[in-house]
């Protein structure tokens, strides 16, 4: 079974609130969490230390057991660099 685009290989996170991925084909696109930090459910990642731990678990992009992004979402949200 052929891995799907959309999964997480790699991720950096910026001090812009971006994190730089790269997917499963290779290739590397940036997303804007900004838009996030309005939502109560990502409160967390206000603190800049805490959005910098960003890591990369099993196919996504998690903070910790309560903090993670649904990695379709990560793609289709992203702009490829």
């Amino acid at each position: 079974m052929k891995t799907p685009v959309w999964v997480v290989k790699e991720v950096i996170p910026k001090e812009d609130y971006t994190l730089l991925i790269t997917f499963a084909d290779g290739g590397k696109r940036v997303y804007n969490a900004l838009p996030l930090l309005q939502k109560p459910i990502f409160a967390d990642l206000k603190s800049l230390p805490f959005f910098l731990n960003a890591r990369v678990s099993g196919d996504t992009v998690i903070w910790n057991d309560d903090v993670d992004i649904a990695p379709e979402h990560l793609y289709e949200c992203s702009i490829p660099v």
